[in-house]
């Protein structure tokens, strides 16, 4: 039997569990093909870590979490919560059932970013009350009187916007800033989720849960996308955002366009009765036009 077909049967038995599943030898074949028999094992472990920290991801395809990872792992990038450098989220598909989309967290854009070696500089940051004093959208010039004599206390401070920039090591700048209320109407267009959120006075989507850190995740998305130099890693990774991995390594797009980079998740803290039901799509014609079909 070929590994292909062992894997589309090892698929469709959900028997298995995530470490039965990993440890079978067409998988692993499978695995040491892509990242290399020494580092299997690490690869194996970290995965049984991130699924076992995550009981909704344990009602996933093992394929989809599989393919996922082994995305982030091409991209040298971590699972790990904690890193917050991808994250594998849980959707309703209607016809595959429970499957994980890959999702880049802003950490991910910027060990990317970095690497690359074109970046001298890059930030995002959030604003608190009573420290913008202007900032000139055609000139780009930002001034701000940061609060710090207590840390403390900005971290308490309302934020009022946000700001991120890059200089490029041949000295091209580009900044941006965008308000509270300009980054929670941009949440409420592209994130259905956080929408019902609001509505419901729930707390499921990782918008709810960490506003800043998916403000920040915008940020640099519409800055790197939109003016940045992108290496080939780069653009894997935000062609692959909030993207279902499939076998073949063709990828299925959830609530996901040019400037989508949310949609209704479960994180490890929260758990709703049960995950939001997405249709899959392929990519909008402006995403294919920005990143390509793949």
């Amino acid at each position: 039997m070929s590994v292909q077909n062992s894997l589309t049967k090892s698929k469709s038995n959900q028997r298995f569990g995530i470490t039965a599943y990993l440890t079978q030898d067409a998988v692993k074949q499978q695995i040491n093909n892509v990242i290399g028999g020494k580092d299997g094992q690490r690869f194996i472990s970290a995965i049984v870590s991130a699924v076992n920290t995550n009981p909704a991801l344990q009602e996933c395809t093992n394929q989809s979490i599989l393919s996922g990872a082994l995305l982030g792992e091409s991209l040298k990038l971590s699972p790990s919560p904690q890193l917050g450098h991808y994250y594998l989220v849980p959707f309703n598909d209607r016809e595959k059932g429970k499957v994980a989309t890959f999702q880049l967290g802003y950490k991910g854009y910027i060990q990317l970013a970095i690497r690359s070696g074109q970046y001298k500089k890059l930030n995002v940051m959030a604003i608190k009350e009573g420290e913008l004093e202007y900032f000139d959208p055609l000139n780009e010039d930002i001034k701000i009187n940061l609060m710090v004599d207590s840390w403390d206390e900005r971290e308490e401070a309302p934020t009022i916007g946000y700001y991120a920039f890059f200089e490029l090591t041949n000295g091209f700048r580009k900044a941006i800033y965008w308000s509270r209320k300009q980054m929670e109407s941009h949440a409420v267009k592209y994130s259905p989720g956080y929408k019902r959120d609001l509505d419901k006075g729930t707390k499921y989507t990782f918008w709810s849960k960490d506003f800043d850190g998916m403000a920040y995740k915008t940020m640099l998305r519409q800055l790197i996308s939109k003016w940045g130099i992108m290496s080939i890693e780069l653009q894997n990774a935000i062609d692959s955002d909030m993207a279902v991995i499939n076998e073949d390594g063709t990828k299925e797009y959830v609530e996901n366009d040019d400037s989508v980079i949310d949609a209704e998740v479960q994180t490890v803290e929260s758990q709703p009765d049960s995950v939001q039901e997405a249709s899959v799509q392929q990519p909008t014609d402006a995403h294919a036009a920005l990143f390509g079909n793949n």
